[in-house]
């Protein structure tokens, strides 16, 4: 019961921010039929707002998981969006094991993924280190990458646009650890990511 009840949860805040979505930011959604419907699949995206999240997880079609900061949990609304779409809870700057195994995990039944490889806002304006999280789970489990750039939302431009990118592969690497080749597919996200915010 507890799971149907998460379900239904799901499919009623999914509506509700869709609709939210295009009301207010006429967003529009671009690529979408590059994500595929079966299968484990990680989406990157760029991380400028509170949005961000909501947006994909309403936008991509498929039961996404989204690591998030553990902070997050101290506001009700965002603790029981992280209940409701079964967020993997992390804490900022660690290495958690427990966070680790549950990301695989869904990845190895076949989900998705969800995160943003800047770890925090804005992260690149900021000049912060990108994160090799996706990476890691990418040459881990052997999941392809969809990158996802966002754009708009903002006061000159307030029209959202969310667009989805052709699947990367990184099967070649697959059981790679070394921090080279971590450092080589998190470029290769990102430098996607980036293209298509422009």
């Amino acid at each position: 019961m507890k799971e149907f009840f998460k379900k239904v949860c799901r499919g009623i805040v999914n509506g509700a921010i869709y609709a939210y979505c295009k009301i207010v930011y006429r967003a529009e959604i671009v690529g979408k039929e590059n994500i595929p419907k079966e299968g484990p699949i990680i989406i990157c995206g760029n991380h400028r707002s509170f949005l961000d999240p909501p947006l994909i997880e309403a936008t991509c079609g498929r039961y996404a998981r989204f690591l998030a900061k553990e902070e997050l949990t101290k506001n009700k609304f965002l603790a029981f969006l992280g209940i409701i779409f079964d967020a993997i809870l992390v804490k900022r700057d660690s290495k958690e094991v427990k966070a680790i195994k549950e990301s695989l995990k869904t990845l190895k039944n076949g989900d998705c993924l969800a995160l943003f490889p800047e770890g925090t806002r804005n992260g690149l304006e900021k000049g912060e280190e990108v994160k090799d999280g996706a990476a890691f789970f990418a040459v881990r489990s052997g999941a392809k990458v969809v990158p996802c750039g966002i754009k708009g939302g903002t006061k000159e431009n307030r029209k959202v646009t969310i667009t989805y990118g052709k699947p990367l592969d990184f099967s070649k690497y697959k059981g790679a650890k070394d921090k080279e080749t971590l450092d080589k597919v998190t470029k290769e996200i990102m430098d996607n990511i980036i293209s298509l915010t422009k």
